[in-house]
Parts: structure tokens; sequence; C-alpha cells
């Protein structure tokens, strides 16, 4: 994180994702004072709160895509959830506090596989030995009757058996970081935990599910089965196992509640969703009851999770929402306080389409294009049909639903239907799509609206 300024996260995110660079901004800087604030004295540091955010605009813009391409620069647990799976307690659902559980989950994880690969070296050595005693059973040296007796012959005799053993496991040694022996197969004792019964998950129950099974495995004796794999498998299976016995996991639970606390990132989607007001007849459980529950977590507080306590003072949370039936002023006022940076992103139009089909390293285009060629058809887009295409996005976006660059997805599958069908048996050939083609396929269904509307 250290050399990831506001600028690069923002280059970085460039790559990915066309305009928006309010949005980008906003959430370049939330990151880089997540990294700033690190840098504080211990007293201040407690002192200095995430800016949340909330990001509005409709579907389609790229709110979701901000998202993961942040979960993937941040090197911090970061999860992303849909504000309208959660309902008020008591409630058929999942509660608010699932998401900070979910976090915590996820940091150990993290914190685990980074253990992992300090240690991977130390327990493949270990996984190589033991590979070595089943191919090369330990020698069985043959000892006197009688404590008095030491005969010469006896220990010399050893001594060479120990010798020419010694000399046989090293070149099996070789042998098998060679790969020679990858065709093997050998016996090995797989630990199986049987559970003999689950608990059907409701709210608040996934937990206490979570805890009965952990519960019930320590009690519940470990059998073991003898299977017969080959010996990379029996590697990576034997170096697992070596490897969780090196780690201290009570070291990783607390490292993991440490970084959840310190850097973790919620990523909150159609926040819009629980936007409403009051029927008049008491609270409604499923809009201002979540925004009252998710308000303590936002703000701060601790919840409980299996590996412990987690404080939610310094997670950061980044909102969105479309808010074309509401506005963020519905939104209860204490949690609107909570969420101090608004970021509106534009709507996209004929010229962000054009760019979007080309520009971004996944582009649409270059999918379509490496998907197809798969089969050993090559597929060219000349301008105009780049341009014709965007227009009728744009088009059927005005007329109909406005979906964003998620129509160019439609259009497109609609446009390489019958290539895409009969690819396999069109071996070593190539195709150029231009603006004619694009308007045979595409120009009736754009014409008539209500086909275009279920087919577009």
């Amino acid at each position: 994180m250290d050399n990831l300024t506001p600028k690069k996260i923002v280059k970085i995110l460039d790559r990915y994702i066309i305009g928006q660079d309010k949005a980008k901004k906003a959430v370049s800087i939330a990151m880089r004072n997540r990294w700033r604030r690190q840098q504080l004295s211990s007293e201040l540091k407690e002192e200095v709160l995430p800016k949340n955010i909330i990001m509005i605009g409709p579907t389609g813009v790229g709110k979701t895509e901000i998202a993961r391409r942040l979960s993937k620069l941040a090197q911090a647990p970061f999860i992303k959830v849909e504000a309208s799976k959660f309902t008020e307690v008591g409630y058929v659902g999942r509660d608010v506090e699932s998401m900070i559980r979910d976090l915590a989950n996820l940091a150990v994880n993290i914190i685990k596989s980074e253990h992992m690969k300090k240690i991977q070296e130390k327990a493949k050595a270990m996984a190589e030995e033991r590979i070595l005693d089943l191919l090369l059973p330990p020698l069985k040296l043959t000892r006197s009757s009688t404590i008095t007796e030491k005969p010469e012959g006896d220990e010399k005799s050893n001594e060479v058996k120990e010798e020419n053993h010694q000399a046989t496991r090293e070149k099996i040694r070789i042998q098998l970081r060679d790969g020679k022996l990858d065709s093997r197969y050998v016996d090995l004792d797989v630990k199986e935990r049987s559970m003999p019964f689950g608990v059907i998950s409701n709210i608040g129950m996934e937990e206490l599910e979570i805890n009965l099974k952990e519960m019930m495995g320590s009690i519940m004796p470990e059998k073991s089965k003898r299977k017969k794999v080959k010996v990379p498998e029996a590697m990576s299976i034997i170096a697992q196992e070596e490897a969780g016995k090196l780690i201290d996991m009570d070291k990783v639970v607390k490292e993991a509640i440490e970084r959840t606390e310190q850097h973790g990132i919620i990523f909150i989607d159609e926040i819009d969703k629980i936007t409403g007001k009051s029927s008049g007849h008491g609270p409604d459980v499923s809009r201002e009851g979540v925004q009252r529950d998710m308000l303590p977590i936002v703000e701060g507080s601790t919840v409980s999770t299996k590996h412990g306590p987690v404080k939610t003072d310094h997670i950061l949370f980044i909102a969105t929402g479309a808010f074309h039936a509401s506005k963020p002023s519905d939104l209860i006022p204490e949690l609107q306080g909570r969420f101090p940076i608004r970021v509106e992103l534009n709507a996209l139009g004929k010229d962000e389409f054009i760019r979007i089909l080309q520009e971004p390293r996944n582009a649409l285009i270059k999918q379509y294009v490496a998907l197809i060629k798969t089969e050993g058809v090559d597929i060219t887009f000349t301008e105009d049909a780049i341009k014709e295409i965007a227009s009728i996005a744009a088009e059927v976006n005005e007329r109909t639903e406005n979906i964003g660059a998620r129509r160019l997805h439609t259009i497109l599958e609609k446009l390489l239907e019958d290539i895409s069908f009969n690819a396999p048996e069109r071996k070593n050939t190539k195709l150029s799509i231009n603006d004619k083609y694009v308007k045979e396929k595409l120009s009736d269904i754009v014409k008539d609206e209500d086909l275009s509307r279920y087919i577009l």
C-alpha cells in the first residue's frame, strides 16, 4: 500500500473503468487515508475515523466494477454485500452483523494463507521425508538377543545396512524431485471427520451452526481412511497437514482481528433498496429497521464473532445505490451523517460505449474475439461496426430501461449468436464485422420497441 498513491490507484482503475473520475478520485483518497492513518501516533490514530462514501448513479455505470477492482487492489479484508439481503433482527433473513462476521472469516483466511506461504518450504521438506518413508520404509536393524552379547559382526552389518539404506533413500529423493516417481502410487491415511448432523440456518443461526459443528467436530473422533494416491497428490496432502501443524492459529486469529479492525473495507451495494418511509403503523422491518440495525455498526460498535469480538470503529464503508425511486435524504438522518462523502456517477452515452467496447483491458470486444478464436475463427470489428453497436445501445437505453453498459452485453450476444453457434464448423476462417452486418442483424429488433424490450 506504501506505493499506491491516489494517482496510481486512479490509473489502475482507468484500465478497467471508463469515465467516472469523481468516484475514482473519492475511493482512491479513501484508500490512501487508510495508509496515512497508520503513520500517525497511536493517540491520534484512534481519533481519525474513516470517511465513508456513498456512490450514487444509475445501474450499469461502473459502481460494482469499482468495488471489484478495489478488492483486488486492497491488501486488506474486503467484502461486498447486498443491502437488500438483510432484515431487522427478529425476522427471517440475515442480520447486519453477519457482514462483520464474514469480514473476520475472510481476514482469518487471508492471514492463514500468508502464514502458509512463509512455512511452505519447511512443510514441503517435512512432506518429502514422509513420502520417502512411504516409498522406502525405515530399516529394521538386527539386535543381539542378550544385553551382555555385542558381536562385532552384527554392529558392522548394521552399519553397512544403514549406509546402503541411506544411499538408496538419497537416490529415491533425487528421483522424487525430478518427477520420475509421479506415476507411482502410495497408500496414505487421510483423516476424515464425520459430522452426525447439521443445523438448519435461520436468522442469527449461521454462527450457532458453525460453533456447533466445531464443538461436535472436536468431540467426535477423527477417522482415518486409507487411500491409494499418486505421489504428487500425496505430497500435496501431507504438505497441507504439516503446514497446519506448523501454523499458530492463535497468532493468526489475533492478527486477523487486528487487520479487520484497522484495514477492513465493506462495500454495501443497493443501499437505496433499504430506503423508504415508514407506513405509519410502526417501523418497516425490511427497510428502516435494517437502517437502524446498520447504524451502530457504521458508527462503531463491537460485534461478536467466532474468532472473538471485533470493533467496527475504523472499518471503511462504501455504499452504492441507483436512487432512481428514492434519494439519499430518504435514509435516516443518523445514517446519512455517517456517510459524509457523496459521489455522483454519470449516466453513459454513445461516446462512453465506444470507449468501453475497445479501451479497457477486459473490453467486451477483446473478450468475444478471444472466445471465438478458441474455435479457430478470427473475427475483427471495424470502427464503423463499433460505433453502430454503441449507437444502438444508447438508443435502446433511451427508449426502454436504461441499464447502462450492461446493454452492450445483450446486444453483442444477439449480434454474434449465429457466428458463435456455427464457429466449431468454420475452423481456420476469418470474419470481419462491419456496420452493415450490425444493421442487418439488429435494425429490425431496434425498430420494434416491444421486441427490443424482450430481446435487447
